[in-house]
């Protein structure tokens, strides 16, 4: 499907404002990925704006996250951070065999992670 200018201009700007993903772009406007892309790109382009730093932006908020976890860590007793790491053990296991528990007691609900087998 061809489009105009202004066209890839508006899904362009959709994309670098993260109004939606390339990914998503590539599927609503029926174009490749590498189009999506290439009209963020020229939008980007056209009004001289910087690249999109995903990975920073990424880190940051990982940063960010693992720093107000370790202050809150430090405030618990051994007992409670004992009962932190099963948590975080169990979790770990769960995500390998492919689910994740929601909830507790009568309101356990359990969410498969991938549909394939893993073998």
């Amino acid at each position: 499907m061809k489009y105009t200018k202004e066209q890839r201009l508006d899904i362009g700007k959709k994309i670098y404002t993260r109004e939606i993903t390339v990914a998503q772009a590539s599927e609503l406007y029926e174009v490749n990925l590498y189009t999506a892309r290439d009209y963020m790109r020229l939008f980007r382009d056209t009004h001289d704006l910087p690249p999109l730093d995903n990975d920073s932006e990424i880190q940051n908020a990982l940063a960010k996250s693992k720093h107000s976890s370790l202050e809150e860590l430090g405030q618990l007793s051994r007992q409670q951070l004992i009962a932190e790491v099963i948590k975080a053990r169990i979790e770990a296991e769960r995500a390998k065999k492919g689910y994740e528990v929601k909830g507790g007691g009568l309101t356990k609900a359990f969410t498969i992670l991938k549909k394939k087998s893993s073998k």
